[in-house]
């Protein structure tokens, strides 16, 4: 699971960290979920955000593959509530449109605006990790009409 962390004064943006939380191949989905939750929540603790951003989970072509995606955001949900109610959420289309003002983007062009816009050197990698860095500009950019985009 990709996490990005990204400070903003309202009108600059800044990349403070970013990463992914791994989880081990052929151990069992509760330990696997377990690894997630207490790794979101060491990051809570570490970077203290004010916010947390989630990608909204749209349904894949593999049924198997989007129940397993949904429970992990779903442990991470969990852990983040248990630190804020400042829980925000994105569909794919609208952090597309944030970062490279196209909201049919592809993956490249996405990582490549996260480059630009956080003056990075290179393309932040994993792909996951990108993908959570531009949901965190997403955020970012929304600004006080955050509050619509605020889980219910």
């Amino acid at each position: 699971m990709g996490w990005g962390v990204v400070e903003t004064d309202g009108s600059h943006m800044r990349l403070i960290a970013y990463g992914c939380i791994e989880t081990k191949a052929g151990q069992p989905m509760q330990h696997r979920l377990r690894t997630l939750q207490l790794g979101i929540r060491d990051l809570l603790n570490i970077y203290h955000p004010d916010d947390v951003a989630f990608e909204e989970l749209f349904f894949a072509r593999n049924v198997t593959t989007a129940l397993m995606v949904g429970a992990a955001r779903g442990a991470a949900i969990i852990s983040a509530t248990e630190y804020t109610e400042n829980l925000y959420e994105y569909t794919p289309m609208q952090i597309k449109q944030a970062v490279t003002g196209y909201g049919k983007a592809d993956k490249k062009q996405i990582q490549q605006m996260v480059k630009l816009l956080l003056r990075m050197d290179e393309i932040p990698k994993p792909d996951d990790a990108a993908d959570a860095i531009a949901c965190a500009i997403t955020h970012c950019q929304a600004g006080i009409s955050k509050e619509q985009f605020k889980m219910k």
